[in-house]
């Protein structure tokens, strides 16, 4: 059986509240901001771009790009699989989709991330992308830098 294809759709009207809904494990909720909050964040962050995770038409996850404006840098501010879909590779499929169209729309040298300790799962998919620990911290948050020249050298 093929996986369903992941795409990255913009969040409207007909779909809000399906996004909304999705929820990760118990144990992951500190670990990540819910979606409503995050779609909140973006609307009053005017470089922020959220976006539902489908696959094939169900949505599955959410995620989320942006500019901090302090520092200039772009960042992956938000990834998030709903329980029901996790350990299938739609994170790392939506990972895959999100940093073309990030460079594609926007340009940058490098991209930022971040995870909480504790957060095995994201460190291990950031790092399997390419992404490097900085050895800096975002209040509680260990941050990662993806440089783009080296993540493009990896591409097939």
């Amino acid at each position: 059986m093929t996986a369903p294809a992941i795409t990255l759709r913009a969040i409207t009207p007909d779909n809000l509240w399906d996004v909304c809904r999705l929820r990760v494990t118990d144990e992951q909720s500190e670990f990540v901001e819910s979606n409503a909050g995050s779609i909140a964040q973006a609307y009053v962050e005017p470089s922020f771009r959220p976006y539902a995770i489908y696959a094939d038409d169900e949505p599955v996850g959410f995620t989320m790009y942006g500019k901090e404006e302090s520092t200039g840098r772009w960042w992956v501010v938000r990834l998030m699989v709903d329980q029901r879909y996790q350990r299938k590779g739609y994170g790392r499929s939506a990972m895959e989709a999100l940093l073309p169209m990030m460079i594609e729309q926007v340009g940058m040298d490098e991209i930022v991330t971040s995870y909480v300790p504790g957060n095995g799962v994201a460190a291990s998919l950031y790092r399997s992308l390419g992404f490097v620990d900085s050895g800096e911290m975002d209040e509680d948050e260990h941050l990662m830098r993806l440089s783009i020249p080296d993540w493009n050298s990896r591409q097939p």
